[in-house]
């Protein structure tokens, strides 16, 4: 874990996103807490994450998500090298599917 984002303040708002119930407080929340294109930029990372995951090529998920090349490095960094925080919910949703 990164130390210098352990905060009280980053703690408070973990919390507080662990209130919600469903994708509609999600919704209300996110929309107050973050701007449209903050949402939409964290929505795509995810994307290029659960793709990557899947196997796609970089074109096709850059066709399908308008993630820059850029993007997906970075993503496919996080992935390789990260602290496995987009795998343990990817696999989670999987598992909630089946």
């Amino acid at each position: 874990m990164n130390k210098k984002i352990k905060t009280d303040a980053v703690d408070h708002l973990f919390e507080a996103i662990l209130t919600l119930k469903n994708p509609e407080e999600c919704y209300s929340f996110f929309e107050d807490v973050c701007t449209v294109n903050e949402l939409l930029s964290l929505s795509q990372r995810y994307e290029v994450a659960r793709m990557l995951r899947e196997k796609k090529t970089y074109l096709e998920i850059a066709e399908e998500t308008g993630a820059s090349t850029a993007t997906i490095s970075r993503v496919n960094r996080s992935l390789n090298y990260g602290n496995d925080g987009y795998d343990m919910v990817i696999n989670r949703l999987k598992e909630q599917q089946n």
